[in-house]
């Protein structure tokens, strides 16, 4: 700390000017420990406190000369210095006072307008399916809905599952609310209910961390209700390969030519969902006979198109830079295959079937050829997890193609779609209508 220290009075501090050629000059009171008066070269002067606290330098500003009588100032600084004495750091206490003050302001806002501010703040992080949650989760209701519903049937659209717990106060969303909110919820759509129930701790954890809402809410409004929820059950939906030729018979049916196609590639490369949607143009290369997939694991990989597969996908228009475009969505790519998939399954008399489970299928179905099970893997993307597959080097697409292959044709041979052997050895497919 500096030691240029005098008695204070106003006479004094109207004299004082900074040191030629410093950002700033520093003068301590004699008379109060810790608090001076900092004077820059443009001649502002304002109260400041500097200690030591937790073996660091702590300086606070207190307020300008012009504001604060100096013996105002004074007692500031006691106040201060008695509190740092006690272990206590003025700089969090003044941060918790600003936030109460804000709250009292705030208090009575609608958790609606938080969640909003909220998704606009994390937005740019999130995924486009991570988004749409977010956004479904406090969709209005009202209006006729008629996507999927049979004609002359329409459905009323019904709002989000978290639209009547978020339409409170923000303040007022307690744990106790949250978990009468839940016990309703569980008992009509247990797993939307666990997905909004972590969505909304997320939430809550944002807020507590905003100056502003902090201490709004109630931070832990949804601690230990994850318990309330039911086992989640692990699914085992897959198809059987005496059910291949149902499926696709189903599947080729569907109107939709971009929908068949992609439900098809979908079993025939293991691709997770939003992975094969989001596939574009560009990272399709049919002189090399590969696609660059968009992996949540690895960022991206490589995999083979096998001949089925390139056939599908040549016989699609180029609409957009995606390959399954949908002009009508604002994704510009489709978005929801289930429900052509489900009518198509439930037309052929097919057990359920989830969009899930036609990845696990391709799993499935791969061990009918005998395939390495780290190839299907690498095909799928699945993170290596046995302890030589993590130190073995990728294999490479020519590899993956040899198998891929194999794979395609079984399934292929199973569902009863002819295939020929042209001179070059590439597959040609045939009758895929």
């Amino acid at each position: 700390m500096a030691t240029t220290k005098i008695g204070f009075t106003a006479a004094k501090l109207k004299a004082l000017k900074c040191e030629l050629g410093k950002s700033q000059t520093i003068y301590w009171d004699s008379k109060t420990p810790s608090l001076g008066v900092r004077i820059t070269p443009t001649g502002n002067k304002a109260f400041v406190f500097e200690t030591s606290f937790n073996d660091k330098t702590l300086r606070m500003t207190i307020g300008s000369v012009d504001v604060w009588a100096i013996d105002k100032a004074q007692t500031e600084a006691r106040r201060i210095k008695v509190l740092t004495d006690q272990g206590i750091d003025p700089r969090e206490q003044k941060a918790d006072l600003k936030a109460k003050t804000i709250a009292r302001q705030l208090k009575g806002i609608n958790g609606l307008e938080v969640w909003r501010d909220y998704i606009e703040d994390r937005k740019d992080q999130w995924g486009e399916r991570h988004l749409f949650d977010h956004n479904d989760m406090v969709k209005t209701g009202g209006g006729k809905f008629t996507r999927g519903v049979r004609p002359g049937q329409p459905k009323i659209r019904q709002p989000g599952i978290l639209v009547s717990l978020l339409s409170l106060p923000i303040n007022e969303i307690t744990r106790d609310k949250v978990a009468l909110w839940l016990k309703k919820e569980v008992q009509k759509r247990p797993t939307r209910t666990r997905l909004a129930l972590s969505l909304l701790k997320a939430f809550i954890t944002w807020a507590s961390d905003q100056p502003k809402y902090k201490a709004l809410v109630d931070v832990n409004a949804c601690d230990r209700l994850a318990r309330e929820l039911p086992s989640k059950q692990a699914k085992d939906d897959c198809l059987q390969k005496e059910q291949l030729r149902l499926w696709f018979d189903g599947v080729k049916q569907i109107k939709n030519p971009v929908i068949s196609s992609y439900l098809q590639i979908l079993l025939l490369t293991g691709a997770r969902r939003n992975e094969l949607s989001t596939l574009k143009w560009v990272d399709v290369d049919t002189q090399w006979h590969i696609a660059l997939i968009r992996d949540k694991v690895e960022g991206n990989r490589k995999i083979p198109l096998t001949p089925y597969v390139e056939l599908l996908l040549k016989n699609l228009k180029r609409v957009n830079r995606y390959v399954f475009a949908s002009p009508s969505a604002k994704s510009k790519h489709i978005t929801e295959p289930r429900i052509a998939h489900k009518q198509s399954i439930d037309s052929m008399g097919l057990p359920p079937l989830t969009i899930q489970g036609l990845r696990r299928s391709f799993g499935t179905l791969a061990e009918w050829t005998e395939c390495p099970a780290g190839i299907s893997a690498q095909i799928m993307g699945h993170k290596p997890s046995a302890l030589a597959e993590k130190h073995y080097l990728r294999r490479p697409i020519d590899l993956l193609r040899q198998w891929h292959t194999k794979i395609e044709k079984f399934i292929l041979d199973e569902a009863g779609i002819p295939q020929l052997e042209d001179n070059s050895k590439h597959i040609r497919l045939v009758n895929t209508k």
